[in-house]
């Protein structure tokens, strides 16, 4: 007796309708509780591998990527600013990069796993400065014979396209080679070495 009048079709449509609502929010209330679980910008700019896609990089330029906490310089490096480099080995303080610690891939005269991609930490090795990319081949108030590199304006340090260090400047070492390795053709995986599996 106590259900006469009772809407059945109305109860079970309520009763739907509130477990829906319910589990809608649900959902909203555990999703910052689930995410609270990833890392944190801050942990992934400590140390995380950044994959870095290099298929829209144009010959010739630089961009930048930030791995921990420091930028990282792509450069798709032309044919001409690699024909430079041979004729730099007597202006440069370390023209092998064995006075650094530097990947073994980057003790050689490109610093590079493929010679037209430089994958380089884009500080200055004297006081920590950004050094500005300066690629033309072409004299420069600071080098009348410039090859085209990279000039730190914080106190002249000059570096060429390799990013060794040049002679006679504050810049003590050349500029860092990350870790890095190609995933593929189209991808850089920056904090990796190519041994390491990631």
């Amino acid at each position: 007796m106590a259900n006469e009048g009772v809407n059945q079709g109305r109860r079970r449509f309520l009763t739907g309708t509130t477990a829906v609502v319910g589990g809608i929010g649900a959902v909203f209330a555990a999703t910052p509780f689930v995410k609270s679980w990833e890392p944190s910008e801050r942990a992934k700019n400590a140390g995380a591998p950044v994959l870095v896609s290099i298929d829209k990089i144009e010959p010739g330029q630089k961009v930048s990527k930030l791995w921990r906490g420091s930028p990282v310089w792509i450069i798709n490096r032309t044919k001409a600013m690699l024909d430079t480099l041979p004729g730099l080995k007597d202006r440069l303080r370390d023209p092998d990069s064995l006075a650094s610690d530097q990947p073994k891939y980057a003790q050689n005269i490109d610093r590079a796993i493929k010679p037209e991609w430089l994958v380089m930490i884009g500080i200055c090795t004297h006081l920590g400065c950004s050094p500005e990319f300066i690629p033309d081949i072409k004299p420069e108030p600071f080098d009348p014979d410039w090859k085209g590199g990279f000039f730190c304006p914080c106190h002249k340090s000059r570096y060429d396209i390799s990013g060794r260090v040049f002679q006679g400047v504050p810049a003590p070492l050349n500029m860092v080679v990350p870790p890095y390795k190609f995933v593929d053709d189209t991808h850089i995986l920056i904090g990796v070495n190519p041994e390491d599996k990631a």
